[in-house]
């Protein structure tokens, strides 16, 4: 799966797209940027309901696939701007955390 296939399966809104045909190898659900930072797999799609800038950091340094901002989250314009800066793939989707997730993870195992 691709970061452009999961826009299209989902569906997802686009908020900065960088790499569509990055894969999305596993995803990750989490709020606390620290905690995030040590357990979102690499290549991952990381599902947030966070919008400030630390989320563009702390995508960068766990190299996510993709940012998604769950339950109709729209980033804050610093957090817009710093992940287009550094090739944040940041897209978002009116679903809970939950039913985004269990939708990636059928997607994943397909």
């Amino acid at each position: 799966m691709t970061v452009q296939g999961l826009i299209d399966a989902i569906p997802l809104s686009v908020f900065h797209l960088d790499d569509p045909d990055r894969p999305v190898e596993g995803g990750y659900c989490g709020d606390l940027l620290s905690w995030v930072m040590g357990r979102a797999p690499a290549g991952g799609a990381w599902l947030t309901i966070m919008s400030n800038v630390n989320v563009a950091a702390v995508a960068a340094l766990a190299d996510t696939a993709c940012v998604v901002l769950a339950e109709g989250v729209t980033p804050d314009p610093p957090l817009l701007e710093k992940a287009r800066a550094q090739g944040i793939t940041l897209l978002g989707t009116d679903l809970s955390v939950y039913d985004c997730a269990v939708r990636l993870g059928g997607l994943i195992e397909a």
